[in-house]
């Protein structure tokens, strides 16, 4: 189901916490409303749709995927950078890195590790960022 864009910076600025099976439903619900917004976006975090779960969708050129409990263990190539948010106005600078490598679960809460590089590395880390109540 496609859901509505918070854009409360307080409720964003909290931190969420890990997601189970239980909570299947709302990475249906997440990857739905990212769908509906590509024209606009190439990530979502949960928190996004006003759930405090670590989820979150990424866009991989013409694929989208979900995931679940991210935890960035390995980052190389710190680079600054500026970014905007569907929930927020305008642009902020960041820090983000080249190369990261991300533990996560998939779709099917099946244990995956992932190396991702450029463009996919900076959407992962943002959306990364919102899950820790970070909003750039």
């Amino acid at each position: 189901m496609v859901k509505k864009i918070m854009h409360d910076p307080l409720f964003l600025a909290q931190k969420s916490v890990d997601a189970t099976e239980a909570d299947k439903q709302i990475v249906t619900d997440l990857l739905d409303t990212f769908r509906a917004n590509l024209e606009h976006c190439v990530g979502m975090a949960a928190n996004m749709i006003g759930v405090k779960k670590n989820i979150i969708v990424v866009a991989a050129g013409p694929f989208q995927f979900a995931m679940i409990n991210p935890v960035i263990t390995k980052k190389s190539g710190a680079y600054q950078t500026e970014e905007g948010c569907l929930s927020l106005k305008g642009v902020r600078p960041c820090t983000r890195y080249q190369e990261i490598e991300v533990d996560y679960l998939d779709q099917n809460f099946k244990k995956q590790h992932g190396k991702y590089t450029g463009w996919t590395a900076q959407i992962i880390q943002h959306e990364i960022d919102h899950c820790n109540g970070i909003v750039i």
